[in-house]
């Protein structure tokens, strides 16, 4: 009763700081300085982040999110219309360096050298050469521009007239779409991981800011495992116990070496879990996302639990298995289009 009534107080007090606080950005920053801690986590996981990345650049690494960056800057310059004489002037030694870093280390991502590589070749093949560019090209001439065993090269801009057609129609699309519901009750046999790898290679496809694909998925096959870490969560109560496998999708703030990026991770991880799932539709599975409250007891728990450093934040958890027929769904009506899409500034619901 007594923290009832104090708790009822700090909410009362709490909503008469709020018009002071959001008044402004300093005396925003003042009141989760003095009257809240919710922000605390998050302000420690993007300084972790940032010292995590540059402290990765002397790291031999199997991705490196600076290299991929820069190739992706490299394939827009080498898209653009029309594209201009020399570009990229100002990075192509940082990225020549990166490359030359890892290649030396030998541990990057043979698919990642692949494309770094080509890209690379491409770019020195077209654009006009200046000072910083003729010695990068140089120091990359000297490199071994293939790995041991690849193919011709191929990991380079192409018209959009050379991909292949996708015999999907939108009714087809929009079908797979609305059947893919949040499903609670499983039939209790196990996942066959190499439907949940399947699932991720199509979410790996997902766009990302630059092509960092800032996000990990882990995956527990075990029901006992999966329902343990459910629990952790918000909002499961009373069928937890029923998922036989789970996915908890990660997002990596050691990415980015500027706080500007930090929602960044929170929006790749969310489009590659949605192709995730509509994948898993597609192979005869069901899913349910899961929000993921940011408590601080909770974040602890889930951290102790996976061991996780700083600079990985669970951005969702999913719930994976087959559905049980009889299982019931809710319907979740939907906003339509017409509801949804804006093109004034009317913003009331």
């Amino acid at each position: 009763m007594l923290k009832r009534i104090l708790r009822d107080l700090v909410d009362r007090l709490d909503r008469r700081l709020l018009p002071l606080a959001a008044s402004g950005g300093l005396v925003a920053s003042a009141y989760y300085l003095f009257c809240s801690r919710q922000f605390r986590r998050e302000h420690r996981a993007v300084l972790a982040g940032r010292l995590a990345y540059y402290r990765s650049l002397d790291q031999p690494l199997r991705s490196s999110p600076l290299l991929r960056r820069n190739v992706h800057r490299l394939e827009k310059g080498l898209v653009m219309q029309p594209r201009a004489a020399t570009f990229a002037a100002d990075y192509i030694e940082e990225t020549v360096d990166e490359f030359a870093r890892l290649r030396a280390a030998g541990t990057l991502d043979p698919v990642e050298d692949q494309w770094a590589a080509d890209v690379l070749a491409e770019y020195f093949a077209v654009v006009q050469d200046a000072p910083p560019i003729a010695q990068a090209g140089a120091r990359y001439a000297s490199l071994a521009t293939k790995p041991a065993g690849s193919a011709e090269p191929r990991s380079i801009p192409h018209a959009r007239s050379s991909w292949p057609d996708v015999p999907v129609s939108y009714d087809q699309f929009l079908g797979l779409c609305r059947r893919r519901r949040s499903v609670r009750w499983f039939e209790q046999r196990p996942v066959p991981r190499e439907l949940v790898m399947q699932a991720v290679d199509a979410a790996a496809q997902a766009p990302s800011a630059c092509n960092r694909q800032p996000f990990l998925f882990r995956y527990f096959g075990a029901p006992a495992d999966a329902a343990r870490i459910a629990g952790m969560a918000m909002g499961t109560t009373g069928y937890a116990e029923n998922i036989p496998a789970l996915v908890v999708v990660l997002g990596d703030l050691s990415c980015y070496p500027e706080e500007r990026d930090r929602h960044v991770a929170y929006i790749d991880a969310s489009l590659a879990a949605m192709q995730f799932m509509l994948a898993l539709e597609t192979l005869g599975l069901a899913s349910c996302p899961i929000n993921w409250p940011d408590i601080e007891q909770r974040e602890r728990t889930l951290a102790r639990e996976l061991d996780l450093p700083w600079q990985l934040r669970p951005v969702m958890l999913l719930a994976v298995g087959y559905a049980e027929p009889s299982g019931g769904v809710p319907f979740s009506a939907k906003k339509t289009g017409a509801a949804l899409l804006r093109e004034r500034n009317d913003y009331a619901p």
